[in-house]
């Protein structure tokens, strides 16, 4: 289930200040979502542009094609309660093929580490859950199953569950605040943030001027497991991904008539250069993905990015390299760094095109 252990090299080191972490959505800081810092990296001339992304049009072209992960943010932490009224917190972290999970489960704030195969978790409104095993790479990740299934665990879990914060985060911000306007399939364990600037008013301005879109969705798994070794492994789970026919022909169309495809967020990336694996070209598919791109992966499909700004020795920043070099990504950053961008998922973004 989950790829080989990741080492950054050293170019991906840099410090980031702490006061650079985007503490709270563009909105409450007096931003409009589309109005965040837009960092511009030329793959080719490796020059870098400092713009804002409501101004992303005067870098795409005519037939150009974007393509987004439509995926929709599960609030994924759920508080329940043993048998022993222990108070249990999981985090979902992935929905498998035969419709149970795989969740870090925290015991007293921390990833359960004994024994904990056939214990039950109560959730209340009529939902729990029991533990069917441990597994086998991260410790801190569970299988477990649902005494609910598909809609009626999907009402249950949107009823009860947080969005997924980290510390950097300043408060438990709404779940809405963690959505992309055009959100539709419920999967994700935290938001495929690349998209979260777009406006409907920016997709549709963007479209009159002969930019298309498509939608693909990807669901995304936790982004730590809460512990500093497994994190530094950078071991990720498959991500299940499905590719419809509609989506497919629009990329094929959008290739033939010389347009740019440019993925909205990694996830983009690894959905489709997994598709491209397989077949050669996008196809529709649905299927589950581990695909680990860096530096060596020789990109088929995706001719450009739109992503966030990712922290130091982030695995994502090994996929970056896919598009530019490590040099020229430091370079940019470093630029960011002096000009007040704000990373994280709340954060500026940056196009490499």
């Amino acid at each position: 289930m989950f790829s080989p252990a990741i080492q950054l090299s050293a170019p991906f080191n840099f410090i980031l200040p702490e006061q650079l972490k985007a503490k709270e959505p563009a909105e409450v800081r007096g931003i409009a979502r589309d109005n965040v810092k837009l960092l511009v990296i030329d793959r080719h001339n490796k020059k870098t542009h400092h713009t804002n992304f409501i101004q992303l049009s005067d870098y795409l072209k005519k037939n150009d094609l974007l393509v987004f992960n439509s995926s929709r943010t599960l609030p994924a932490v759920l508080k329940g309660y043993s048998s022993s009224h222990q108070q249990i917190e999981i985090r979902l972290a992935e929905h498998l093929p035969d419709n149970s999970w795989l969740a870090l489960i925290m015991i007293d704030n921390k990833p359960a580490t004994n024994n904990i195969i056939n214990k039950t978790i109560d959730f209340s409104i009529g939902l729990n859950a029991t533990v069917l095993s441990r597994d086998s790479r991260i410790a801190a990740l569970w299988q477990i199953n649902f005494s609910k299934k598909d809609e009626a665990l999907l009402d249950a879990i949107y009823r009860i569950g947080q969005p997924v914060r980290y510390e950097y985060v300043s408060e438990p911000w709404a779940l809405d605040y963690y959505q992309t306007v055009y959100a539709k399939e419920p999967g994700s364990a935290e938001m495929p943030s690349a998209g979260r600037a777009f406006t409907w008013k920016m997709i549709f301005d963007l479209k009159r001027r002969g930019i298309n879109t498509a939608y693909i969705t990807l669901h995304t798994g936790l982004s730590s497991y809460m512990d500093d070794k497994a994190d530094a492994m950078h071991i990720a789970s498959d991500e299940e991904y499905i590719i419809s026919e509609n989506a497919a022909k629009k990329i094929t169309d959008a290739k033939q008539k010389g347009g740019k495809i440019i993925a909205v967020g990694t996830t983009v990336v690894k959905a489709l250069e997994s598709s491209a694996l397989l077949t050669g070209s996008v196809e529709a598919a649905h299927d589950y993905t581990h695909l680990y791109i860096s530096a060596d992966h020789s990109l088929k499909i995706v001719d450009g990015l739109i992503t966030g700004l990712h922290e130091p020795e982030a695995s994502h920043l090994e996929m970056l390299s896919a598009f530019v070099s490590p040099a020229t990504l430091k370079s940019a950053y470093e630029e960011a760094i002096k000009k007040n961008y704000l990373w994280h998922e709340f954060g500026d973004l940056n196009l490499i095109l």
